[in-house]
């Protein structure tokens, strides 16, 4: 043992201490480009680590959430959503056994290709690409094409199989993707409910009472109720799952979520002219494509369409660097010279 790396020591604990129904860092399937392994962090730890310091992570925290760039400090961002993702898919799989770092890779790179102004401006992308856009696929194509100058985070294959599949109709390979599907939903129901209660979206008695009842009056109670009925219900099995009855009420709540939330006129006031922002964005960079970075014009040197290079730099935009650059290309600007 004392030979070992500190490395191999941790995925020695990993066989002896998880579940059997973990995925151990020392049965990933790999990476698509073979590299030398770090003598301290198992893949996974490693992909996490690679997530954590890439440039799409920290565009997060400008990104919408529900609400557009929001004036008040305490409305979540796409970065505190990943986070409390995170959070909660952290302690199921540490209460299940199974590994946490993978858990924690999958959760931090779920929403890197989010674009700006949330789902306003991926609806608005996917209607002007012509192959489509969905931002479960650009965060796949995030870590596996743009990143770093284009080389990518070369991640394994279950952390990107995770990334990719966290969408309501998709299913991961790993029981750690599954508890980060699961998370995702928790979370984003949640904490959109206290931010919808702080914008005088609704009330918490809006809420069915029902619904209540099963799942908790408040933030607290809900994660509580939602967390210990995956963890109870999965304990032993190959495979993660909730009651019938909790899971069909979450289900009911997300539904109720979509009605007077998601979908709500004044919460969605100004979503049209987010996507005609990124729209006018859109068509200019497709008529001035030599104004993109020269990272995406060697993409376009290297066969890929012009569409989805131009969806590709404007999905990575934060909302105000949105803003400012049709500010740039379609406001007038004052005289500079005063004239005296």
């Amino acid at each position: 043992m004392s030979d070992l790396t500190i490395r191999e020591k941790i995925e020695k604990m990993e066989q002896e201490t998880l579940s059997p129904y973990a995925t151990l860092s020392i049965r990933s399937r790999g990476r698509e480009k073979e590299e030398p392994a770090c003598d301290i962090r198992p893949v996974f730890q490693r992909d996490r680590d690679r997530i954590l310091h890439s440039k799409a992570f920290r565009r997060l925290k400008n990104k919408t959430q529900v609400f557009l760039t929001p004036k008040g400090d305490h409305y979540r961002t796409r970065l505190s959503h990943t986070l409390e993702v995170s959070q909660n898919a952290r302690t199921i799989a540490k209460a299940l056994r199974l590994n946490e770092d993978l858990v924690e890779a999958i959760a931090l790179g779920h929403d890197l290709g989010h674009t700006p102004f949330g789902h306003a401006g991926e609806y608005e992308l996917n209607s002007l690409c012509e192959d489509g856009f969905k931002h479960n696929e650009q965060s796949v194509r995030i870590v596996e094409k743009l990143e770093k100058n284009g080389e990518g985070l070369n991640l394994t294959w279950e952390v990107r199989d995770g990334i990719l599949n966290h969408q309501t109709g998709t299913m991961p390979h790993t029981l750690e993707g599954k508890i980060v599907r699961l998370s995702d939903k928790i979370a984003y129901i949640n904490h959109d409910i206290d931010d919808a209660i702080r914008a005088h979206i609704m009330v918490k008695e809006d809420i069915p009472r029902e619904l209540c009842d099963i799942l908790g009056h408040t933030t607290r109670e809900r994660l509580d109720t939602l967390i210990h009925n995956i963890i109870n219900n999965s304990i032993g099995k190959d495979d993660i799952v909730m009651s019938k009855d909790v899971e069909t009420a979450m289900h009911q709540l997300r539904r109720f979520m979509f009605e007077h939330v998601y979908k709500n006129p004044v919460a969605k006031g100004e979503e049209h002219k987010a996507r005609e922002l990124l729209k006018q964005l859109f068509y200019y960079y497709m008529e001035h494509i030599g104004l993109l970075p020269e990272k995406y014009i060697r993409m376009l040197g290297a066969g890929e369409k012009k569409d989805r290079v131009v969806s590709d730099y404007i999905s990575g935009m934060t909302d105000q660097y949105a803003i400012t650059k049709f500010e740039e290309y379609f406001l007038p600007l004052a005289w500079q010279v005063d004239g005296y």
